[in-house]
């Protein structure tokens, strides 16, 4: 397995990110079949970002397909000046990723899956941790969790039927 994150920017003006590309096999009378899996992360760089995966015959048709899927499965995340409003825990499988929002000029510390995501929904300072698995399918999934779940003051208020106030000092 290949495991890498690449990034570009397409015609959309997004950023696509190559976050894992693996070879299989399927064993088959006359020996193996080989075929390609691709996970890919797109994003705009200003809250919106998805993922997918896709699998062909050949590389080019996988990243094809797994662009596609992402660009399909976009959601919005909540953020507050290049960083997360709040800690969140996402979980998925065996997977938990803890992220964290960090003051301005800290960067994004985090690894492989975490870190293509976060450059691709645009958050320019964040701490993560992956716990438990370092497999890129669960870590994602559990990152994308943790995003989904976070909500803006402004929606918090909404919900509670409370008007936003600005902070007492």
């Amino acid at each position: 397995m290949r495991q890498e994150t690449m990034e570009q920017q397409n015609e959309f003006g997004e950023i696509e990110k190559i976050v894992s590309l693996n070879r299989v096999a399927k064993v088959v009378k006359g020996g193996r079949r080989f075929s390609f899996s691709a996970l890919v992360v797109v994003g705009d760089g200003k809250g919106g970002v998805g993922f997918g995966l896709g699998k062909a015959q050949e590389v080019p048709e996988a990243l094809r397909k797994a662009t596609e899927r992402a660009r399909k499965n976009r959601v919005r995340i909540a953020l507050v000046d290049g960083t997360l409003p709040y800690e969140v825990l996402g979980q998925f499988g065996a997977g938990s990723v803890m992220l964290k929002p960090a003051s301005k000029g800290t960067g994004i510390i985090a690894g492989g899956a975490v870190r293509a995501v976060m450059e691709a929904v645009g958050v320019t300072d964040v701490l993560a941790k992956a716990i438990g698995t370092n497999n890129p399918h669960n870590v994602l999934r559990a990152t994308m969790e943790g995003l989904t779940s976070l909500r803006s003051a402004e929606q918090v208020s909404e919900l509670r039927g409370k008007k936003l106030e600005a902070p007492r000092k």
